[in-house]
């Protein structure tokens, strides 16, 4: 912001008529509030850009209907809608049977290599990204990519045999 402006008199000055504006606006105080928050902010951020203090009023008021022509423009684009209003508008929910596939994952991952297991389970149960495990782990970030590539690829293989039990998964 630049140091002619005075940011706080600026508040002070315009606060009151900027939020009766949103409020003719957008009717709802919740949104007006938003709207001249928005505002300042832009001023505090943008303020610099101003290039006559005297015409801050101006831009105030030009910026608060651009924020509200813009969110406007976003809902209607993207509208809200309550779930519970548009439930029978939704497909179906697909049938699952969670717990068992999940004991098939939790045996596999079991089974699997300990050196590809960490990895695994790190990026697909914890959502670590691969930076974050290099840096967990000790390793090249090359290293985890390979290590998660060949561990998915094995436990899809354990995930397919007929007998769960009996084999181990060895470094590949």
């Amino acid at each position: 912001m630049r140091s002619d402006l005075d940011f706080d008199g600026l508040v002070a000055r315009h606060y009151a008529a900027l939020y009766r504006f949103a409020m003719s606006l957008c009717s709802r105080e919740s949104e007006a509030c938003d709207l001249v928050q928005e505002t300042y902010y832009l001023l505090a951020t943008k303020g610099h850009q101003l290039e006559d203090s005297s015409k801050a009023k101006g831009w105030l008021f030009t910026t608060l209907y651009r924020q509200f022509i813009g969110t406007r423009r976003r809902f209607a684009r993207f509208p809200h809608q309550e779930l519970s209003e548009v439930e029978d508008e939704l497909p179906p929910a697909p049938e699952l049977s969670g717990q068992a596939d999940w004991e098939l994952v939790s045996r596999c991952l079991g089974r699997m290599d300990e050196i590809f297991r960490g990895p695994v389970a790190l990026f697909y149960l914890e959502d670590y990204s691969y930076q974050e495990i290099a840096g967990i782990l000790g390793v090249p970030l090359g290293t985890v990519k390979s290590r998660i590539a060949r561990g998915i690829a094995a436990l899809q293989r354990m995930m397919v045999e007929p007998d769960l039990g009996r084999t181990r998964t060895s470094r590949e």
